[in-house]
């Protein structure tokens, strides 16, 4: 995940809303708060509303919070949005659902630099398909969790355990990622970062290679790849690399510009 800079902007003051006006809010309507029984200021209210006591779990869709969730994120609110994804895991009776919430919710946390909320959403989704394999829950024929969204809880593990500062473990489960799913890009993409962390950069290179080939080109794996060259003291190839890293920033600013 990448962190995505902002222009300043000064917004309008507006001319305000004409009364009555009701707030904005995209949560399913199973999850409204009726304040003459709950202070909606009360940071416990979710939680009450969605206690298994009070809510029948076959009352809560989990897909459609999970989607919620998303379009949160899609607005850039991010908080929200964690709640809602721990929601939808703890709500889902779909191992694969479950496991894509907590992946989700890992996230967007991660957005916020909240780290240790992060790691510990990815365990969980990982948890899922620990306990699933050793249950036996989806049967012999049925697809495992593991191959849609453990791979991108564990590449995304790795970066948070990286962003905070325990380095020999990302290494570890960026490994664990291309185990998983040897054809995703960015996994590989995030395997060679942290080998080059580790100083290993001819298996950085070739980390880095693997990940271009499956589709992964962007400028900034051309400079990470760059750096691994330098370290190898292939200048020359570094230099073209680094120029062309340049070249698809400066097109990527013209189409916008377009």
């Amino acid at each position: 995940m990448t962190d995505r800079e902002r222009d300043d902007h000064e917004f309008s003051s507006g001319q305000g809303f004409d009364e009555p006006y009701e707030g904005f809010d995209i949560d399913p309507p199973e999850l409204a708060v009726d304040t003459d029984k709950v202070d909606p200021v009360d940071s416990r209210v979710v939680t009450d509303i969605l206690d298994e006591q009070n809510v029948p779990t076959d009352a809560v869709d989990a897909e459609e919070l999970l989607d919620v969730g998303v379009s949160y994120v899609h607005i850039n609110r991010h908080e929200q949005a964690a709640e809602t994804f721990e929601r939808a895991a703890r709500f889902a009776d779909d191992e694969r659902i479950e496991q894509e919430a907590w992946t989700n919710k890992g996230a967007a946390h991660a957005e916020m630099e909240e780290w240790d909320a992060a790691i510990g959403a990815y365990r969980e989704a990982l948890n899922v398909e620990e306990e699933s394999d050793a249950g036996g829950a989806l049967g012999d024929d049925a697809p495992s969790a593991s191959n849609e969204h453990a791979a991108t809880a564990e590449t995304n593990l790795a970066y948070a355990l990286w962003e905070s500062g325990r380095t020999e473990q990302a290494l570890e489960h960026a490994e664990r990622a291309v185990e998983i799913d040897p054809r995703f890009a960015e996994a590989w993409y995030n395997r060679g970062f942290f080998l080059l962390e580790r100083g290993l950069a001819e298996d950085a290179v070739d980390a880095f290679d693997n990940a271009t080939r499956l589709g992964f080109r962007n400028p900034d794996i051309l400079e990470e790849k760059a750096r691994a060259l330098e370290e190898m003291e292939e200048f020359e190839r570094a230099e073209k690399l680094v120029e062309e890293a340049e070249e698809m920033r400066e097109e990527a600013e013209q189409e916008l510009l377009e």
